[in-house]
């Protein structure tokens, strides 16, 4: 049997919300508890997609390397959320992305075969995997529309004010490295720093390394507009 944390983690994850116990009973069939050390892999792009995965704690990070070596990184993953969920319908069977653990990382390993069963005989489980898939997708055509269309500095703008922050506090702090989050946003690591150092002078943000606060947020906003949709 798996870990009793399972059924309220699985619980409470929008997709399976309000569920039966037997439903949940039935997702969890055969999971078992991994543990990854921080750095270490959960799975590698084109393995074979037998699993999907519930953060129990830490984080792991979804990468993948260029053809210039470079890493990446396209989402991170936390606490309650499912990592792979979509790859269990792909029809290649393999995992499209490296999945590391960001830091200590525990995750429930649930199976393919059972979450398919499920499926199958609760349609409104897989009316729901379609939406989220298929919000997912919008999301990727606008991100991909975004960073075809729109300056660096556009670019890195939107992805500040992106970021979580208290409603009294401008303070953000980046969940990739500088060099890391140049290649999410498709500029070289040199520009990301000349923006940040110009920024820093013009007093929009203060900070150094992952730890930064908005300080004029206005001029930001500004940049930001363009990756704004009305739905």
């Amino acid at each position: 049997m798996p870990d009793v944390p399972s059924l309220p983690l699985l619980s409470g994850h929008p997709l399976f919300r309000s569920q039966p116990a037997t439903v949940l009973d039935a997702l969890v069939l055969g999971a078992s508890v991994r543990r990854v050390a921080a750095g270490g892999q959960l799975f590698r792009e084109g393995d074979p997609a037998g699993h999907y995965y519930l953060v129990i704690s830490g984080s792991v990070e979804m990468l993948r390397y260029g053809q210039d070596g470079e890493e990446r990184v396209f989402r991170l993953y936390e606490r309650g959320q499912l990592v792979a969920i979509a790859a269990m319908f792909m029809a290649h069977a393999r995992y499209p992305m490296n999945a590391r653990a960001r830091t200590d990382l525990a995750v429930h390993r649930l199976s393919r075969a059972a979450l398919h069963q499920v499926c199958a005989a609760h349609p409104d489980i897989a009316m729901r995997l379609l939406e989220v898939v298929s919000q997912q997708l919008y999301q990727h055509v606008n991100q991909v529309d975004w960073l075809t269309g729109s300056s660096a500095s556009q670019r890195l703008a939107a992805y500040l004010l992106g970021l979580p922050r208290t409603a009294d506090s401008t303070a953000v702090q980046l969940p990739l490295s500088q060099r890391q989050l140049a290649a999410h946003l498709g500029v070289r690591a040199e520009t990301l720093s000349r923006l940040l150092s110009e920024w820093t002078q013009r007093g929009l943000v203060r900070g150094r390394q992952r730890t930064w606060a908005l300080c004029d947020i206005v001029p930001l906003q500004r940049l930001a507009s363009a990756s704004s949709r009305p739905f």
